[in-house]
Protein backbone atom coordinates (compact mmCIF):
# COMPACT_ATOMS: atom_id res chain seq x y z
CA UNK A 1 0.00 0.00 0.00
CA UNK A 2 1.67 3.30 -1.10
CA UNK A 3 0.46 5.47 1.79
CA UNK A 4 0.95 2.90 4.52
CA UNK A 5 2.82 4.70 7.35
CA UNK A 6 4.43 1.44 8.39
CA UNK A 7 6.25 1.30 5.05
CA UNK A 8 8.98 3.98 4.74
CA UNK A 9 9.27 5.92 1.48
CA UNK A 10 12.19 4.61 -0.52
CA UNK A 11 14.64 6.40 -2.77
CA UNK A 12 15.72 4.81 -6.05
CA UNK A 13 18.68 3.29 -4.18
CA UNK A 14 16.24 1.60 -1.75
CA UNK A 15 17.11 3.77 1.25
CA UNK A 16 14.37 5.44 3.32
CA UNK A 17 13.93 9.19 2.77
CA UNK A 18 13.82 11.43 5.83
CA UNK A 19 11.28 14.28 5.98
CA UNK A 20 11.37 16.70 8.91
CA UNK A 21 8.17 18.63 9.67
CA UNK A 22 8.17 21.89 11.61
CA UNK A 23 5.11 23.79 12.84
CA UNK A 24 6.51 27.25 11.99
CA UNK A 25 8.91 26.51 9.19
CA UNK A 26 9.56 24.60 6.00
CA UNK A 27 9.46 20.86 5.43
CA UNK A 28 13.03 19.55 5.22
CA UNK A 29 13.55 16.65 2.82
CA UNK A 30 16.72 14.64 2.25
CA UNK A 31 17.64 15.06 -1.41
CA UNK A 32 18.00 14.81 -4.21
CA UNK A 33 14.30 15.41 -4.82
CA UNK A 34 11.83 15.89 -7.65
CA UNK A 35 8.63 17.80 -6.83
CA UNK A 36 5.47 17.67 -8.94
CA UNK A 37 3.56 20.96 -8.74
CA UNK A 38 -0.24 21.34 -8.94
CA UNK A 39 -0.05 22.15 -12.66
CA UNK A 40 1.84 18.92 -13.33
CA UNK A 41 5.22 20.56 -13.93
CA UNK A 42 8.29 19.07 -12.28
CA UNK A 43 11.07 20.89 -10.44
CA UNK A 44 14.12 19.15 -9.05
CA UNK A 45 17.08 19.73 -6.79
CA UNK A 46 20.22 17.66 -6.44
CA UNK A 47 21.12 19.16 -3.04
CA UNK A 48 21.61 16.80 -0.08
CA UNK A 49 18.69 18.48 1.74
CA UNK A 50 15.98 20.86 0.53
CA UNK A 51 13.51 23.08 2.37
CA UNK A 52 10.01 22.92 0.88
CA UNK A 53 7.70 25.87 1.52
CA UNK A 54 4.54 24.97 3.44
CA UNK A 55 3.15 28.51 3.89
CA UNK A 56 3.09 29.48 0.17
CA UNK A 57 4.70 32.87 0.90
CA UNK A 58 7.97 31.99 -0.81
CA UNK A 59 8.87 33.85 -3.99
CA UNK A 60 10.80 30.71 -4.99
CA UNK A 61 7.91 28.27 -4.34
CA UNK A 62 8.10 25.28 -3.84
CA UNK A 63 11.52 26.04 -2.31
CA UNK A 64 11.50 27.94 1.00
CA UNK A 65 13.09 31.41 0.98
CA UNK A 66 12.28 32.06 4.70
CA UNK A 67 9.36 34.39 3.85
CA UNK A 68 7.43 32.69 6.70
CA UNK A 69 9.62 34.66 9.13
CA UNK A 70 8.14 38.00 7.97
CA UNK A 71 4.76 37.28 9.59
CA UNK A 72 6.06 35.61 12.74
Amino acid sequence: MPNDPSEPARSPSGEARRVVMSRKGPMLVEGPVEVELEDGSLVSSDRFQVALCTCRRSRRYPWCDTSHRDRG
